[in-house]
């Protein structure tokens, strides 16, 4: 079993930037494919990025250039740098491990809120 914990998320205005960070229970990374969805209201949970133990990723195309994620194996973490926020990235995040880099596994986090707006 692993436990995911998200943290970092707040309201920003547009064009400004937050950092998530995804806290793992145990060491996972070597394992483990780490991943971000969101999913806005009265939408689907969709793919934002994902990494796997090479530094292999995978990024949707409406994040492509604004949002990088990386992972910090000694600490168990995984995080999602979004540059360049614009409203339509006002979601809830979620952290999941444990699928592919362009599937969802069945780890997930709680979900952090992020509200892009002026």
């Amino acid at each position: 079993q692993v436990q995911l914990v998200e943290s970092g998320g707040g309201l920003v205005q547009p064009g400004g930037s937050l950092r998530l960070s995804c806290a793992a229970s145990r060491s996972i990374f070597s394992i483990y494919v780490m991943g971000w969805y969101r999913q806005a209201p009265g939408k689907q949970r969709e793919l934002v990025a994902a990494i796997d133990s090479a530094g292999s990723t995978n990024y949707a195309d409406s994040v492509k250039g604004r949002f990088t994620i990386s992972g910090d194996n000694a600490k168990n973490t995984v995080y999602l740098q979004m540059n360049s926020l614009k409203p339509e990235d006002t979601a809830v995040y979620y952290c999941n491990a444990g699928g592919l880099l362009v599937v969802a596994g069945r780890y997930w986090g709680q979900g952090t809120q992020v509200t892009v707006s002026s």
